[in-house]
């Protein structure tokens, strides 16, 4: 019997859009980490900067997620790129996260649609309900200014 080294049959590892929709999560989780920490330095209040942090970790535990998921599909290590710029001006920086995450929930239910890899699917559909949580964080504040 032969043993493979990847923990996902062949038609999962050759599955394209599956692995660009997860690079593209993952660059994109890595960016609102790098942006978030901006922002929570750029909060006005304790209370609005723990809030920030608290959806910052919820992003890197979603970058620890898809970047394992990526590696047991492909059997690579994939390393995170920025691809989005960050604010330098608080009420732009959660008008800049309140589109992204927004954008993020339609893209990640359009990715957990597309794929037929269950693991994906739980992985994708749990992180839209982050992001959209996150997102009316951000516009809470939003409203608040």
């Amino acid at each position: 019997m032969h043993y493979s080294y990847y923990p996902y049959p062949v038609p999962y590892r050759e599955d394209p859009v599956l692995i660009r929709n997860l690079q593209k999560a993952i660059n994109g989780e890595f960016s609102a980490i790098q942006c978030y920490r901006k922002l929570a330095e750029l909060a006005h209040s304790d209370e609005v900067r723990k809030q920030i942090e608290e959806i910052r970790r919820d992003e890197i535990r979603h970058l620890r997620e898809f970047s394992t998921l990526y590696g047991s599909i492909t059997g690579k290590h994939i390393m995170p790129k920025q691809t989005e710029e960050c604010p330098d001006n608080f009420t732009r920086g959660l008008d800049a996260a309140f589109k992204d995450e927004q954008e993020t929930v339609d893209f990640y239910l359009r990715a957990a649609e597309e794929t037929s890899n269950l693991k994906a699917k739980g992985v994708f559909t749990r992180a839209a309900r982050d992001e959209q949580n996150h997102a009316v964080w951000f516009l809470y504040y939003l409203m608040e200014r």
